[in-house]
Order: C-alpha cells, then structure tokens, then sequence
C-alpha cells in the first residue's frame, strides 16, 4: 500500500542524533566543504556498505570511520574551484580504492587509521 501522508496526519521531527548516526555529521562537514569532497563521502560510504555485506570482517561501525579517514586523507588533494567531471570521476576512484585497501587492513584484525 502506498504512503498516504495526508492519512497520517502529523508527523514529528526530532533533531538527529549525530553521536548514534555519525554519518549524519560526515555527510555535514562534507556539504559544508563541498567540491570534491561530496564525491569523495559518496563513494567512500558506497563501497564501505559493499565491503560490509560483502561480509569480509567489517564490523557495522567500521562504517563510518572508513568514511571519516577518506575525508581526512582527501583533505591534502580537495578541489573546491572549477570542479570537472573528471575529478569528480578520479576522487571517486580514488575513495573506493582508499575505502578497499583500509578495510583490508581492518578485516586482518587492524585499525582504521583516520589520518
């Protein structure tokens, strides 16, 4: 059955709570800086999902933390200006990759190492 929201009523709204979802904030800092750092959360949080049900020893809030240390790693090479689609394209790549090798390291008892 499809959403009625008139049949609601009302709804409420509570502020997040970024200590229980901290990709909320990730997601945050990442609008508020913009540029290639959206691209780079995006992707980061794509293939950070995929690891974790690709079932390869992540834990769930692995998650997050694999998002903050690509943020953090991509801070030295973030575009703001004259944002192409190759950038966009080449930060993906490079999120995913980053993402891949950190949960690597995590799934052989390491940590994520927010940089």
């Amino acid at each position: 059955k499809p959403l009625d929201l008139a049949e609601l009523g009302s709804l409420t709204f509570q502020k997040p709570d970024h200590e229980k979802y901290p990709c909320i904030r990730l997601a945050y800092d990442a609008g508020k800086v913009g540029g290639t750092m959206t691209a780079v959360l995006n992707a980061a949080n794509e293939e950070a999902n995929e690891m974790f049900r690709a079932d390869v020893g992540l834990g769930f809030l692995d998650i997050p933390k694999l998002i903050e240390g690509a943020m953090e790693a991509h801070k030295a090479d973030l575009k703001v200006d004259d944002v192409s689609l190759d950038d966009i394209l080449t930060c993906d790549a490079w999120a995913r990759e980053y993402v891949a090798k950190a949960s690597a390291d995590v799934a052989n008892g390491g940590k994520v190492l927010v940089v």
